[in-house]
């Protein structure tokens, strides 16, 4: 491990003073360190936040939820807002990662983690999204589990996180406090696509600290859910994954949000299906045909060609069960 500062904050005025300087922010640390020991990150400063007031989870007053950056993972699992208004959220979490490691992460450093890509963390690997400009080893390699949506020539690995897919179906807003105030971003603008940067892997600018991650109010009733497949049972990442909310009224589907995980080079949203369920009736022959629609666009690798009917099995699988017909 290379030498490096540690300063402890205790307000969000000084960690943006430390931010702006080039410290990284670190909370948990379940990532950041495991790549520092890896020396695949080397920062020079390490700013420790996990002191400031940003571990609460409210509901904002149309009905939407605020969770914190510092709210652990095991904490917005269990917390019953986040149960009862959007327990897509809470499968996603409990899902993810081991317990111990849910009692540390936050759910800022959740969505901010960097790629399990073997050869991003594999130092002696050609990888433009570690050092740029050095090749994709992953392109001619072992590339089973990497992507098949938003690849490029430059990088085709996955977003490991569950709760992002989550976060990307429901179009989340990541909140964001800078040197020069506060902004919201879009989810599904906040986590970016590799093209020709694939070491550029999200839209913050210089210091910038994420306060919370905002879900907005959706129609109800509105049944959610999150089923992820993977190749063992415990501590493991997706093969695939599907975020699934339906707002059912009359028997008609009147809103869907869907996004998968697992699949693309990050969370992927997948309008297409949306498209299909809106203003039908639920039924087996309508998630089929819904399904059929979600790995449009798909590159499939030497490798992992198997994954366009794995998502497509799952998608189909996670209606089913979310739309009441299973």
């Amino acid at each position: 491990m290379h030498p490096f500062t540690y300063t402890r904050v205790s307000d969000t005025r000084e960690a943006l003073d430390a931010g702006r300087r080039g410290g990284r922010y670190i909370a948990g640390g379940t990532t950041l360190v495991d790549l520092m020991r890896e020396t695949v990150e080397r920062p020079e400063a390490l700013v420790d936040i996990s002191g400031l007031p940003l571990d609460e989870v409210t509901v904002t007053e149309r009905g939407g939820l605020r969770i914190g950056a510092l709210v652990t993972m095991s904490e917005a699992a269990a917390h019953r807002k986040v149960r009862t208004l959007f327990p897509v959220i809470s499968e996603a979490l409990e899902l993810s990662a081991s317990a111990q490691l849910r009692n540390m992460a936050s759910i800022g450093g959740n969505i901010m983690q960097r790629t399990r890509c073997t050869y991003f963390r594999d130092v002696t690997a050609d990888c433009n999204k570690r050092e740029p400009g050095s090749g994709c080893a992953a392109l001619e390699g072992v590339n089973r589990t990497h992507a098949i949506l938003g690849t490029s020539n430059a990088c085709v690995a996955t977003h490991p996180s569950d709760v992002a897919v989550a976060f990307a179906a429901l179009e989340a807003q990541v909140r964001l406090l800078g040197p020069d105030g506060e902004r919201q971003v879009p989810f599904a603008d906040f986590l970016l696509r590799p093209g020709s940067t694939p070491n550029r892997e999200q839209a913050l600018r210089k210091g910038e600290l994420i306060t919370a991650v905002e879900i907005p109010a959706l129609p109800r009733p509105l049944k959610s859910g999150y089923l992820k497949v993977r190749d063992r049972q415990s501590y493991e990442f997706a093969l695939t994954s599907a975020a699934v909310a339906l707002h059912v009224r009359g028997g008609v589907i009147r809103e869907a949000r869907v996004a998968a995980g697992g699949v693309g080079t990050v969370p992927w949203k997948l309008p297409a299906v949306e498209r299909h369920l809106v203003g039908e009736r639920p039924s087996q022959s309508l998630w089929t045909a819904a399904a059929a629609k979600a790995a449009e666009g798909a590159r499939p690798l030497q490798h992992n060609r198997f994954k366009i009917e794995l998502l497509q099995r799952t998608v189909e699988r996670q209606l089913r069960i979310v739309g009441g017909t299973k």
